[in-house]
Formats: C-alpha cells, structure tokens, sequence
C-alpha cells in the first residue's frame, strides 16, 4: 500500500449486516421478561448450552436472583465442618463460595465463621468489626444463633454467624469452661431452625457450614464435635498431604472419644491448574488415597475467585460466569445429589 492511500477492507473480515451472523443475533425483546419467563428460557436451552452460554446464563439468573436449579433438599440438616491446619489450601474460599452456591441450587445455608482472622465474614459482606456480636459470644457466653445470626446481602438464603478478632482470645477463655469441647454442638443443637424435616418442617436450614482457622485447637475441636461431615479442601500442590495425617489422626480421637458420628465424607481439590503435570499428579495420588470421598469436580487456580472477597462478594456474585463460580457450583450440586444417594 502507498504511502497516503486509504486502507482497503477485506469483505471477510467486515461482513456487513447481510452476513449471516447478524441473523443468527436474536431479535430484542418488545418488553423486559419475567423471571419466571427467564426461569423457562434456561431451562430449555440447559441442555444445549456451550460453555460460553452456559456462562452468560449463570450471570443472568444470579444477577435477576432466580436460582439456577431448585434441588431436593436434605430431609435433616447436613453439618459440615471444614477444616485443614495447613494455610493457603482454600478452605474459607471454599466454605463461602460453597455455601453461596448451594443457596443458587434452592437450598438455605448457615456458616458459622470459627476464625479470629473473619476472612469468611469479610467475603460474604458481613459486618464483624470489634464488639458485633459473633462466635465469641456464642462459645465463651453462650449466646444463642439466633441472636447474633446475620442475612447474608448478596445471597438470599444464606445467614452468617460472624467472627470477630475477640476469638482469638477465647481459646484461653475457654479452658476452665465445663465440657468446653461441647459449646458449638449444644449451640447448634439448640437452634430452632435446624433439624428434621419432621420436627422443623420447611424452614429449616438444609446446610451448616463451619469455617475452622488453620489450627488444631480448641475451636477447631468445637467444630468436630459438632459436625457429621467433615469437609477438607486439599491444594493441588507439592506438599499437599503433608500434615494431613496429622488431621486425620485427630479426627479418629474426636470420634473414638467426643463425636462418634464425624466422618470425612468431602475431598475438594483447589487452585487446581490443569496445564501442570504437578497438579494432575497430585490429584492421582488424593483420589487414590481417598476414592469416591473426593469431588470429581476442582476448583481451577481463578483471579476473579481470589478477587471477589475485596469486594465483599463472593465469586458466586462477583462473576457468576467465570470457570472458578462455575466449578463451584457444580461442586455444591454434587454434594447435593451424593447426600441424596446416601
């Protein structure tokens, strides 16, 4: 081309708008739809959605706050204590995107945040500076749920039991406390809305979600005390079963001696990255040792999951679309369908 003439463009790359494209582009729509009419259309086309649509409707459904899919709820409460020593495994970006998930699945959710550092708090918007009414009050005082509960904003259908950094201090506060290992399970027990379907009926919560700190003490046994489940979150990553065993041991005490109904019963892998040979060997090695205890989904390594709880949100609501939100719910409906087979 010389130098002054006009760029030429190539009808293949400009279609103009006989092309075929543009007829494939739907009409817009005479008025804006209902979210019942929103509800029909996903699920007509579920069936046939590439990922990218399978994306876009996500995002649409979260954001007109219809529930992806309405599944069976548990007939009782299911407990989940989710707990690892190890940091950086993913644990309280696995408890809270989980637990938004399940309630975009037509299920109602309650996490009780056992960490001073309130992270799980923080990601699901809800307010825990110093002296909110939290789990310290709950174990050391023995407040009830019910009074220091909070609605979690951006997912209705999932309430939160706040932490604030007072919890640091009640490991020592709880020491000479009578059966201090028994707080969390009596408090739990104790809440009107968790239960059976025979004795609580249709407002019950269908999951508990307890969020341990990185630590095998006092609130960490609280939590296995109380739980039925235990959910642990591995990172796929060299050293990823280090301390594990350690975990594990535990988790026999607590059943021989406190809790004999505590099981493992939920593997999730995170920050996977299936480009790695690293990570596709470790995944190998967990399914081995664990079999059918371990998700067949896992959570890829995402920036919009490790974005979302600056905003206050999780990745649920944040980027309903992206693969981490996505992997999460599948995630959440396999939890869902595996208690149902149960």
């Amino acid at each position: 081309m010389h130098h002054g003439e006009a760029p030429t463009v190539s009808r293949e790359t400009d279609p103009g708008p006989s092309a075929d494209v543009s007829r494939e582009t739907p009409r817009a729509s005479t008025g804006p739809l209902t979210a019942a009419q929103l509800a029909e259309r996903a699920a007509a086309y579920e069936d046939d959605l590439t990922p990218l649509a399978r994306a876009a409707q996500a995002t649409v459904l979260v954001r007109a706050g219809i529930p992806q899919e309405q599944l069976s709820r548990p007939s009782e409460t299911r407990v989940f204590v989710v707990a690892n020593q190890k940091g950086g495994v993913g644990k309280t970006t696995s408890t809270v995107n989980l637990a938004a998930a399940l309630t975009q699945l037509g299920q109602r959710v309650l996490v009780i945040d056992l960490d001073p550092q309130g992270n799980a708090s923080t990601a699901l918007n809800i307010d825990h500076h110093r002296g909110t009414p939290s789990t310290y009050e709950l174990l050391v005082d023995g407040a009830a749920i019910a009074d220091i509960v909070q609605p979690c904003p951006d997912a209705p259908g999932l309430w939160v039991v706040p932490a604030t950094i007072d919890l640091a201090g009640a490991e020592i506060e709880l020491v000479s406390v009578v059966a201090r290992e028994q707080r969390l399970k009596k408090a739990i027990d104790a809440h009107p809305r968790i239960g059976s379907a025979e004795t609580v009926g249709e407002e019950r919560f269908d999951y508990v979600f307890v969020d341990c700190p990185p630590s095998l003490g006092l609130l960490t046994l609280n939590a296995l005390v109380a739980g039925a489940e235990m959910l642990i979150p591995i990172q796929a990553e060299y050293y990823a079963l280090e301390g594990l065993g350690q975990l594990l041991s535990t988790v026999d005490m607590v059943r021989a001696h406190l809790n004999p109904d505590l099981a493992v019963s939920t593997i999730v892998l995170t920050m996977y990255d299936a480009r790695t040979r690293l990570a596709a060997g470790v995944a190998h090695e967990v399914r081995e040792h664990f079999g059918d205890q371990v998700l067949k989904t896992a959570i890829p390594r995402s920036v919009r999951v490790s974005e979302a709880p600056s905003y206050g949100q999780t990745v649920m609501t944040y980027d309903p679309g992206s693969p981490g939100a996505l992997s999460y719910l599948e995630a959440a409906r396999e939890i869902v369908t595996r208690g149902a087979l149960a």
